[in-house]
């Protein structure tokens, strides 16, 4: 009788640890915000495709793309992009991060300037927009705001520093892919 009983403490001592790791690491895995996969020759198909056929054909892929790097570096310099591509913990905060479209197109427009890219604002408006429907479609971002009474941050405010000073914008060299101050 006695090792009946052994048996069923042990079995029932393995079962109460399997059950605690399960529901540690269940609990782990749903805080991290699930991992996003961006690919930037898919992202620069993505938004050609978005594309009317005359910006498609004034754009190079190489210039779409270095306007979507521009776009990235837009959205990091909001602290909308992480600085490593490691699991995060969801940040779940009650208030929705909001930007303006308007701050995004002229900051590529200027991109667009610094680069020699001969592309016109509307165009940059829908490179702009494809690029956020991309990122929608990977779950990069969630969807547009719909509350009237959300307040876009302040036009060229970035995320301050520990020091309450702005970051310096930074772009990439063409083709390079290393940072360079603007």
């Amino acid at each position: 009788m006695l090792p009946v009983v052994i048996v069923i403490l042990v079995g029932v001592l393995i079962f109460a640890i399997a059950a605690g790791v399960i529901g540690r690491e269940s609990h782990r895995l749903d805080a991290i915000a699930p991992r996003v996969v961006y690919l930037d020759s898919q992202a620069v198909d993505y938004v050609a495709a978005c594309l009317a056929p005359q910006v498609q054909e004034r754009v190079t892929p190489e210039e779409l793309w270095d306007l979507l790097r521009g776009h990235l570096n837009y959205l990091h310099a909001k602290g909308l992009l992480p600085r490593t591509a490691v699991d995060q913990r969801q940040d779940l905060t009650d208030r929705p991060v909001v930007m303006e479209d308007t701050t995004a197109i002229g900051y590529l427009i200027g991109i667009a300037e610094d680069y020699d890219i001969r592309v016109d604002d509307a165009a940059v408006a829908a490179i702009v927009d494809g690029h956020l429907r991309y990122l929608g479609e990977i779950g990069a971002i969630g969807p547009e705001a719909d509350d009237a009474d959300a307040l876009p941050p302040q036009l060229g405010a970035g995320p301050a520093t520990s020091t309450g000073e702005l970051p310096v914008r930074t772009s990439v060299e063409p083709g390079s892919g290393t940072p360079r101050d603007a």
